[in-house]
């Protein structure tokens, strides 16, 4: 019975997918076992090392399909060991003769990591493809909203107008380098092995080296300068990367959660008949997309937090920081596979209220133009003079419930220097966006590359 939120089927579509939870099953887990031993047995008999006919019955046989599971888990549960149950299964599927060159020479952590190596290899091609939906989505509403004004905000609160094209182009901007750092990352990560109990090789004899390259050429990995068992920066790597990348979706989350807000209603995400929000309140619309995006970052980092943990080693080979990447790993990958596909999917339904993004911008009543009037009146009085008056007549104008622009009416200074028309056209948001429309561009165009 299913106890986990990524088996359960009431739950599993918001930690994983379809795809991912195939990647990182069981079944595929032990075909990449059966590839390794397959590909071990064709490279060996390549280099006269075991018989032909011996590496062509193993590997016609290593298919998951011949191995029983359950019975496999049984014995697994028996005699304490993860792999050679499988192994014996493999061994027993082939002759008798043949079955004995099984496993030659290799160790069980061989088999695992290039196993995960693999499956890496899957997950990263779907996570590319996916890291590039997310990126088009993204590019589509920088474009596209690339001059509709809205409030740029710091430290919770409005500061100065933005586009909300501008606030996209940031986004993407941000996950281009996620893409150039897993582009960067991937020939370090997808890398098999082929080392032996402690790593010398010296069980495979003295073509160790030239079969460790054939066989992983035969898997497509990459080949290793010396044994990585006791070194865990790759996998390390893999996750933190993935930490990262799921902390600036979550971040997206977060942010287009908050926009939803009733007070704000900026955006609002794509709804589907019968979207229910609530049990006792009918009325309600949850942002419960971006809801589930903003939280998922939390476990990920936490187990690739794990991942580093584990990097801590003991000796040539330790089990007991080994053992937790086969929990933290495939959480990893299963969250931020979600992310990916859960934030295409908000993006591409995101609906901009660029009416409500006006209305937000007037919500201050001007005020949020106090830089532009500033630095426009630090020409003609001096910054530091400019400074000290817009604060006067802000203060003063706040507390009496003033617009900016009567504020600076009503201030000694201000209102015997500035002109009603120029105060009209120094408080308007749409004439202080600086450069967003000319980053969005550049953004767009540094990003098209990989975008197709």
């Amino acid at each position: 019975m299913p106890v986990s939120v990524f088996d359960m089927q009431s739950l599993q579509h918001l930690w994983g997918t379809d795809e991912l939870r195939t990647i990182f099953g069981e079944e595929n887990r032990i075909q990449k076992w059966l590839d390794f031993e397959a590909a071990l047995a064709s490279a060996q008999a390549e280099l006269g090392l075991i018989p032909a006919a011996a590496a062509k019955e193993i590997a016609s046989k290593a298919k998951v399909e011949h191995i029983d599971i359950a019975a496999m888990s049984a014995e697994i549960r028996r005699i304490k060991h993860s792999l050679v149950p499988a192994l014996k299964q493999l061994q027993a599927a082939c002759s008798k003769e043949n079955g004995e060159w099984v496993h030659y020479g290799a160790t069980t952590q061989d088999v695992v990591d290039t196993g995960v190596a693999l499956q890496l290899k899957e997950f990263h091609a779907v996570a590319m493809r996916d890291l590039q939906a997310v990126a088009k989505e993204l590019a589509r509403l920088a474009v596209a909203h690339r001059d509709t004004p809205m409030a740029g905000r710091t430290h919770g609160v409005q500061a100065l107008p933005i586009t909300f094209g501008h606030k996209c182009a940031v986004w993407l901007d941000e996950l281009g380098r996620h893409h150039e750092r897993l582009v960067q990352a991937a020939p370090r990560v997808l890398v098999g092995m082929l080392a032996g109990a402690v790593g010398s090789q010296a069980s495979l004899g003295p073509k160790a080296i030239e079969l460790e390259a054939l066989m992983l050429k035969k898997l497509g990995l990459g080949v290793p300068t010396i044994s990585w068992a006791p070194a865990r920066d790759r996998f390390t790597e893999y996750t933190g990367l993935l930490a990262m990348l799921g902390s600036t979706l979550s971040k997206i989350g977060n942010e287009l959660f908050n926009m939803q807000r009733n007070e704000f209603g900026e955006v609002e995400e794509g709804f589907s008949e019968g979207k229910l929000g609530s049990s006792t309140m009918p009325h309600k619309r949850n942002p419960t997309s971006a809801e589930n995006l903003a939280g998922l970052s939390r476990p990920l980092r936490y187990n690739a937090a794990m991942m580093v943990e584990g990097m801590v080693q003991e000796g040539e080979r330790d089990g007991i920081a080994w053992k937790m990447e086969w929990k933290a790993l495939p959480e990893c990958c299963l969250i931020a596979g979600a992310m990916l596909f859960q934030a295409r999917n908000l993006l591409a339904g995101l609906k901009v209220n660029a009416d409500a993004m006006a209305a937000n911008l007037d919500r201050m009543r001007g005020y949020l133009l106090s830089e532009r009037v500033m630095l426009e009146l630090s020409e003609r009085v001096g910054k530091q003079t400019a400074h000290e008056w817009i604060y006067e007549a802000s203060m003063h104008g706040i507390t009496q419930r003033l617009s900016f622009a009567d504020a600076m009416r009503q201030h000694a200074g201000l209102g015997q220097l500035l002109a009603d028309d120029e105060i009209r056209d120094m408080t308007d948001p749409a004439a202080y966006l600086g450069q967003c429309g000319a980053s969005v561009d550049r953004v767009v165009a540094a990003q098209a590359a990989w975008l197709g």
